[in-house]
């Protein structure tokens, strides 16, 4: 019986610790991933702003700009794409709307952002574009792979359409939880006109006419939780000018926006508390799980060879049996 038991617990032990490695190093990267369906939003605010009135074209100070960005996940433009990829892809329809103190439109851009669910990676296909204009990604955008590393990554900016690297510089604590904290700089480029203006009648070809161009820079700061890849935080340094040309009326440039976009608190809590919980399913494919079966391998290997060693003990003598004593001959 002891026999038929170790050799049970044997072969559980081997299937725990096989199944170990296979989780982590087979199952994860497989079963991690965006879903398809994703939709996110949030609110980011710069206070104290520098914006441009159109209207007089001079530079003010505004209590506050608001910038609201949105990320619907398309399943059908997602599905159609997988076909001829032979990947699980994930396409993102994002908006980007910029608002002054009244309420009133800055600027909106759209963009479609299609990328890998597993890895994160740009996948090119018909349709990536940002503002109408088709684009050409690499590197990430909006998201870090799943177990960031401690090095630097290439990231897309939107308003340069250009890939710059974004640089790891250091590991913090953000409200309880270890992140990693990533800095880009971008310098002074020159970058297209919004599609929608904030005036009617003007357009990006009517500016375009008077000769005045629009030009940019940003300082991007983002605080990523490392096992799920998402930022819990996020902070840019944005400035923007327009610059030459007959529309700023003999002047050389003016601030057409200025100030330090930060995200807004209530949005910083709830994307907290998400990414708490996401970080739990990851690290249960990855540590719990795996680390888990191995140590009950192990338990199981070492039971199994105890009750091995018990069957083969020698068993105990039989007891002397009792005889009749014979009769004693004369």
């Amino acid at each position: 019986m002891r026999r038929k038991a170790s050799l049970i617990l044997l072969a559980l032990a081997v299937f725990c610790t096989a199944l170990s490695p296979l989780l982590r190093w087979y199952a994860f990267p497989r079963l991690a991933k965006i879903p398809a369906n994703q939709y996110q939003d949030m609110v980011l605010e710069a206070k104290d702003a520098t914006l441009l009135d159109y209207g007089s074209m001079k530079a003010r100070k505004v209590d506050k700009v608001s910038i609201v960005q949105t990320l619907r996940g398309n399943v059908e433009a997602s599905e159609k794409i997988e076909k001829t990829a032979g990947r699980d892809v994930v396409v993102w329809d994002g908006l980007s709307y910029v608002q002054g103190p009244d309420g009133k439109m800055v600027s909106k851009i759209p963009e479609r952002y299609i990328f890998d669910a597993h890895t994160q990676e740009p996948v090119h296909a018909t349709g990536e574009m940002v503002d109408g204009d088709p684009v050409r990604r690499e590197g990430i955008e909006f998201k870090w792979p799943f177990l960031t590393e401690k090095r630097d990554y290439e990231y897309f900016d939107a308003q340069a359409r250009i890939t710059a690297p974004i640089h790891y510089k250091g590991t913090q604590d953000f409200r309880g939880v270890s992140v990693y904290y990533f800095e880009q700089t971008i310098p002074w480029t020159k970058v297209p006109f919004p599609k929608a203006m904030p005036v009617k009648g003007i357009t990006p070809e009517s500016v375009a006419k008077t000769g005045t161009t629009r030009w940019y820079t940003t300082v991007r700061k983002f605080w990523v939780e490392p096992v799920t890849g998402a930022p819990v935080y996020g902070e840019e340094i944005h400035q923007e000018e327009l610059r030459g040309g007959t529309l700023l009326g003999g002047r050389d440039k003016v601030t057409a926006f200025s100030g330090h976009v930060k995200i807004r608190e209530d949005y910083i809590e709830s994307t907290v508390d998400l990414v708490k919980s996401q970080r739990l399913l990851v690290l249960s494919l990855t540590t719990y799980l795996p680390w888990g079966l191995l140590v009950l391998g192990v338990a199981l290997l070492s039971l199994s060879l105890y009750l091995e060693a018990r069957s083969r003990r020698p068993g105990d003598p039989s007891p002397t049996q009792e005889r009749d004593p014979e009769p004693v001959s004369a």
